[in-house]
């Protein structure tokens, strides 16, 4: 999915792995059942990132990383395969959950820096989801 960036750059879908491991880590799990090498890896990983190493440049890193998540039963990785087809639409017309009388402006929250592609739905009921590799509340990004 692109995403309008608001003026940084233009739509990007961002880097993968690295939406999906800040997508893994917001997980109440914690560890996501790693051993010491997989945590370790991961502490390496964010560090880099914080340290504004580009995620290109850590690839042989996420490759170790995904090693470590499929051994420790994590059928999908770090998301560069897939197990399960996706979700197929529902056919036909469905009525927006926003319609109504009033209707407010459409945003996603997304990556604070604009470095991955997580995405996620806003939710007025809960608290605003943050970035666990950066430590920064995921951004609000208008849908045009």
């Amino acid at each position: 999915m692109e995403i309008e960036t608001g003026g940084r750059g233009g739509p990007r879908a961002g880097h993968p792995r690295m939406g999906e491991l800040c997508r893994r880590l917001t997980d109440a799990s914690g560890s996501m059942g790693l051993g010491e090498r997989g945590l370790r890896l991961i502490e390496s990983i964010t560090s880099e990132l914080r340290a504004g190493r580009a995620p290109e440049e850590l690839d042989d890193a996420f490759d170790e990383l995904e090693e470590e998540l499929l051994a420790a039963g994590h059928s999908a990785g770090l998301g560069s395969y897939r197990t399960t087809p996706p979700p197929t639409p529902t056919p036909g017309f469905q009525r927006l959950p926003v319609a109504g009388p009033v209707h407010p402006p459409l945003h996603v929250l997304a990556c604070p820096r604009g470095h991955c592609g997580r995405v996620e739905a806003p939710d007025d009921d809960a608290p605003h989801p943050g970035c666990r590799i950066f430590e920064q509340p995921l951004r609000t990004v208008p849908l045009r």
